[in-house]
């Protein structure tokens, strides 16, 4: 019994830190975040907050999958649209830069496939073009999007342009990645 008792804690301790490092990285930005600010954000050592994860790698990508989580709690709500939805997540990624630092970077390192992360966003854009897929075909179903349009094609192309909208956003922070991709999806589905 000890040993479920010892594994919840170390579960909700791991919850805490990630929960944390949102927070800080938020506020202080990827760069400006070390390991030691995020184990004296929960009062850990240096070694007792990496003891919760396998790396430092791991650490930033189950932060990054954290995020993912509450946005998911907070923006895919069962009274809007998918679209609506990822354009919400957009826009609030212009309220926490340094997540946007934390996922751009992180993204480009696990483009290696020896890269620990590297199955983690594999998956990741394999998910989100289901879904976006699954959104193209109902607004295909709908009549707001050509039949012939290639579905697959369209998922990976909005894709690419939201993460390179981040990217130019990250440069310039007058970018209005919102309403670039709204555009984007207004051309898509012919919408006026």
């Amino acid at each position: 019994m000890a040993r479920r008792g010892a594994y919840a804690k170390g579960i909700a301790k791991r919850e805490e830190i990630l929960t944390a490092a949102l927070d800080v990285i938020a506020r202080n930005g990827y760069r400006g975040t070390s390991v030691r600010e995020l184990a004296d954000a929960v009062g850990l050592s240096q070694a007792g907050l990496l003891h919760y994860f396998a790396s430092k790698e791991e650490l930033f990508q189950e932060i990054l999958r954290k995020r993912d989580e509450v946005d998911a709690q907070t923006f895919d709500v069962a009274d809007r649209s998918f679209i609506d939805g990822f354009l919400a997540v957009i826009g609030h990624n212009t309220e926490v830069p340094g997540l946007v630092q934390l996922y751009a970077q992180v993204s480009v390192e696990a483009g290696d496939p020896a890269h620990p992360s590297h199955a983690f966003f594999v998956e990741r854009y394999e998910q989100f073009r289901a879904r976006f897929g699954e959104a193209l075909r109902e607004a295909q179903a709908r009549g707001e999007v050509d039949a012939d349009i290639d579905v697959k094609l369209v998922t990976g192309l909005f894709l690419a342009a939201a993460d390179g909208l981040q990217v130019q956003w990250m440069l310039d922070p007058t970018i209005d990645m919102p309403a670039h991709l709204a555009e984007l999806w207004r051309l898509i589905t012919r919408r006026t």
